[in-house]
């Protein structure tokens, strides 16, 4: 979930179809979805004949070299050759993307596949688990369509592993999705973040993440989410946080040791600790644990700086959920606008700073599918559209531990490419606009015109 504290409570029936309208959108979903993919290529699996990808042009992302013009050969889930002029096998199959570039597939670091525009804290309260699954995978399939081929998702927000049956389904091609890499429940203290710290307690409303209060809670509440399918942990370092007299106020809520208490037991069985980290001095613990990215990432010192400089941990900032709230309403903007506006300028310190970054939204309080938001927003506020691209697609691979797979458009690679009109690199704003999608060698949304 975003960084401010909870929304006023809104009628559900606005923002919630009831659970029998709901089952059938989602069998409808899932049909629909098996027919929009050519009878050649089931959503995760690639075409059972070569594919030759022409366009304009081609953006190699590592060293920011446009090859005019670009082909990449694609055989079955995996690129077998890239340059302005690949072979054409004879029975491979021709798809001329006119005047676009392509680019591998866009990587989305920090999203809620399991909120969705609303108020948030009802939707956790009011709304079943199977009925959030549901628009879970609704929300999956808008992501690939705008060009979204893996994704990191960021905690179901009090729907468990419920994430794991979404991204089980992707990957067995049941329904059309990006690659996910998936946490389960946040982990977060009593009376913490996402603890239900606004409601009658004598209600008993559940918590939107899972309490471990010590090191050894911590650990078997990692356990838990690793038995139940988790691929990493998100963990809240951070409480909720406000603006006093010019300055962000947060309070953290682990400790180091705690915290490197939760990245050796996740360690122990290949996985990864993530945290939702606004201010010092938890952005400080966080990244002196070792963690592997910073998200939100508003206040960092220098020493924090210097550390995640040194040990390679990436900033994620999640500008377009800060501006979505800014913009939600005019208490919104009284409350947000000096937040963001804070942002901005440490912003700006990060970069000269030389840290890391990838690439994430907090997708979900805001429309799933139009996240590309971020790339602008990060161009905006002082990065340069090649490094922002670079944070994107290299260092979110890298970050969902798939680098060298994805991200880059190189033999071997899996197949998970866009086509974007004119140049990014002159005007971020087209990754707003992809009109082809490829996820593994499957072709999964086609302009009218290549068709």
């Amino acid at each position: 979930m975003s960084h401010r504290t909870p929304m006023a409570a809104t009628t559900a029936t606005r923002h919630a179809m009831s659970w029998v309208a709901m089952l059938s959108l989602g069998l409808a979903f899932a049909l629909s979805a098996r027919a929009q993919v050519p009878a050649q290529a089931a959503p995760q699996q690639g075409a059972a004949h070569p594919i030759v990808l022409h366009a304009a042009r081609l953006l190699e992302i590592d060293t920011g070299r446009m090859i005019s013009p670009g082909e990449i050969l694609i055989e079955g889930e995996r690129i077998a050759a890239v340059g302005s002029a690949v072979s054409h096998p004879a029975d491979a199959q021709l798809i001329d993307l006119g005047d676009c570039t392509l680019l591998p597939g866009l990587i989305d670091a920090h999203v809620h596949l399991f909120l969705h525009p609303g108020a948030e804290d009802l939707q956790t309260v009011q709304e079943s688990v199977p009925q959030r699954t549901i628009l879970a995978m609704l929300a999956a399939r808008d992501d690939l369509m705008a060009g979204f081929t893996a994704e990191r998702d960021m905690g179901t927000e009090g729907a468990g592993s419920a994430d794991s049956a979404v991204r089980d389904a992707i990957n067995t091609g049941l329904i059309l999705g990006p690659r996910l890499r998936i946490s389960g429940n946040a982990i977060d203290i009593l009376g913490g973040h996402e603890d239900a710290n606004h409601f009658n307690p004598a209600q008993h409303v559940l918590s939107n993440a899972t309490y471990a209060n010590s090191a050894d809670e911590i650990v078997a509440a990692i356990r838990q989410q690793h038995k139940e399918g988790s691929d990493f942990v998100k963990m809240y370092e951070t409480g909720p946080d406000s603006m006093q007299g010019g300055a962000l106020h947060t309070p953290y809520q682990y400790t180091v040791a705690q915290l490197k208490a939760a990245i050796d037991e996740a360690a122990r069985f290949g996985a990864v600790v993530a945290v939702h980290a606004m201010g010092e001095p938890g952005t400080l613990y966080a990244a002196q644990a070792g963690v592997a990215s910073i998200d939100h990432a508003t206040q960092l010192s220098d020493e924090t700086m210097r550390i995640m400089k040194a040990k390679g941990i990436p900033a994620v900032p999640t500008f377009t959920i800060f501006e979505y709230f800014m913009n939600e309403s005019e208490a919104g903007g009284r409350r947000e606008r000096p937040m963001l506006e804070y942002k901005i300028k440490e912003f700006k310190k990060q970069i000269a700073a030389g840290i890391p970054f990838a690439v994430g939204s907090d997708v979900g309080p805001f429309p799933h599918g139009t996240q590309a938001r971020e790339l602008e927003l990060m161009v905006k506020f002082g990065m340069k559209p090649l490094a922002v691209l670079q944070a994107d697609m290299i260092n979110g691979a890298k970050l969902l531990g798939w680098g060298g797979q994805i991200g880059e458009l190189k033999p071997g690679y899996f197949a998970d490419i866009v086509a974007v009109p004119g140049s990014p690199l002159e005007d971020i704003t087209v990754v707003e606009h992809v009109s082809f999608v490829m996820k593994g060698g499957a072709t999964v949304r086609m302009p009218a015109a290549a068709r």
